[in-house]
C-alpha cells in the first residue's frame, strides 16, 4: 500500500459520492472525509444552495460548487454566496484533485469552460 504523506488535503463531498471518492483517495495527498466534524480544508457541493450553511457550519472551509454545464449567471452566484469556485462534476479526477489543491489554498477557482465569455465583468 502507498505511503500517504503526513499533511493530507482533507476533502468533504455533499451529497456523498462513493465512486468519486474512490478516484479522488487514490491522490496520494488527498483524504476524503465524512463530515465537517473531521475538519475538511475543501468541500466539494453539488447544491449551490449549500453553500452558506457549510460556510455558517466552519468558515474555514473552503467550498467548490461542482456542476454539469454552465448555467447563466451561475458563477456569479456561486461567488456571491462565498464559495471559492465552479468546478466540472464530470471532468478528468486529476483536473478535479488540482482545483481542490487550489481552492484549498485560497485560491478562487472557476473551470475555463465554466468561465463564460463575460471575463470578470463590471461587478467583479
Amino acid at each position: 500500500m502507498a505511503h500517504r504523506p503526513a499533511r493530507s488535503l482533507r476533502v468533504l463531498l455533499d451529497p456523498p459520492n462513493p465512486p468519486l471518492a474512490v478516484r479522488l483517495g487514490l491522490q496520494p495527498d488527498i483524504e476524503v472525509v465524512a463530515s465537517l466534524t473531521q475538519r475538511p480544508a475543501v468541500a466539494l457541493v453539488e447544491d449551490p444552495a449549500s453553500v452558506a450553511a457549510l460556510l455558517a457550519e466552519d468558515p474555514e472551509c473552503r467550498v467548490l460548487v461542482a456542476t454539469g454545464s454552465a448555467h447563466p449567471g451561475l458563477r456569479e452566484a456561486v461567488l456571491a454566496a462565498g464559495a471559492a469556485g465552479l468546478v466540472l462534476r464530470d471532468g478528468p479526477v486529476e483536473e478535479l484533485a488540482e482545483c481542490l489543491r487550489r481552492a484549498s489554498t485560497g485560491e478562487t477557482v472557476v473551470d475555463p469552460a465554466l468561465a463564460g465569455p463575460e471575463g470578470a465583468g463590471p461587478d467583479a
